[in-house]
C-alpha cells in the first residue's frame, strides 16, 4: 500500500509541476512525510527536485533574469545556515507541524491572490527565506511563488529565474543536509527508483498542459494542498 501511495505522490507532484508551474517540493514534501522519517522525506525531495531542475534548465536558461537570480542566491546563502540549525534542533512532530502551517499559509495567500511589489531588497529577503526553508524542510517554493505571483514579470522570466535558483539552492541544501544530518541507503535507492516516475509525470504534465483547463488544475491543486496541510496539522497536533 505504501508503494502504491509513493508512486501516486511522485507522479502527481511531477505532473502538476509541469501543468500548473507549482514547485514539485510544495506538493511532494507533505505527502512524503506521511511515508518516511523527516530526514528521509526531505532528502528524497531534494534529490528529485534537483533532478527536475537539471532536466528542465536547458530549455529555459535564456529566460533567466540574472540580476534577480544573483540576489536570490546571495540571500539564500545567508538563510541556509539558519535552516539547518532549525532542522537539527526541532523534533519530528514540530517539523511536521511547521510543514503543515507553511503549506496552509501558502495556499490561503494564493487563493486570496496575494500581491507584493518587487524590489531589490525584497529579492534578498525572499532568497533568504527560501534558503532557510530549503535546508530545514526542503521547500524553497512558498516565498518565491508568493513573491512572483504579485509581480508584473513575464511568465517565461519567472519560470527561468525560479528554476535556475532552485538548481542552486537544492544542490547547496542537499550537501548541507548530508554533511550535518547524515544520509542512508534508503534515501538514495528510493530516489533512483522514483526517477522514472518523475520523468513520466513531467511528460504527462506537458501533454496535459494544452488540453486541460488550467484554472481547474489550480483549484485541484489548492484542494490537495489544503487537505494535506490540514491532515498533517491534525495528525501532529493531537497528543
Amino acid at each position: 500500500m505504501e508503494i502504491v501511495l509513493f508512486i501516486i505522490i511522485i507522479l502527481l507532484a511531477s505532473t502538476l509541476q509541469t501543468s500548473t508551474g507549482f514547485g514539485f517540493s510544495i506538493l511532494a514534501t507533505p505527502f512524503l512525510l506521511l511515508l518516511f522519517e523527516p530526514r528521509e522525506a526531505i532528502q528524497i525531495n531534494l534529490i528529485l527536485s534537483l533532478f527536475i531542475s537539471l532536466a528542465l534548465i536547458r530549455r529555459i536558461k535564456r529566460d533567466i533574469n540574472k540580476g534577480v537570480l544573483k540576489r536570490f542566491v546571495v540571500g539564500s546563502a545567508l538563510g541556509v545556515p539558519f535552516g539547518i540549525i532549525t532542522f537539527l534542533m526541532i523534533d519530528i512532530r514540530m517539523l511536521s507541524l511547521t510543514v503543515s502551517l507553511v503549506v496552509l499559509l501558502l495556499t490561503v495567500l494564493l487563493i486570496l491572490n496575494f500581491r507584493l511589489r518587487q524590489t531589490e531588497g525584497r529579492d534578498l529577503l525572499v532568497g533568504g527565506l527560501s534558503g532557510t526553508l530549503t535546508s530545514s524542510i526542503g521547500m524553497p517554493g512558498p516565498p518565491v511563488l508568493l513573491y512572483f505571483s504579485g509581480t508584473s514579470a513575464q511568465k517565461a522570466n519567472i519560470r527561468g529565474t525560479t528554476l535556475a535558483f532552485y538548481l542552486f539552492i537544492y544542490s547547496v541544501s542537499l550537501i548541507i543536509q548530508v554533511l550535518f544530518a547524515g544520509t542512508n541507503k534508503t534515501i538514495w535507492l528510493t530516489s533512483v527508483i522514483a526517477v522514472p516516475l518523475v520523468m513520466a509525470g513531467l511528460y504527462l504534465g506537458q501533454a496535459l498542459f494544452g488540453r486541460v483547463n488550467q484554472q481547474h488544475f489550480r483549484i485541484f491543486t489548492y484542494i490537495i494542498l489544503l487537505f494535506t496541510g490540514v491532515y498533517l496539522l491534525v495528525d501532529n497536533w493531537t497528543p
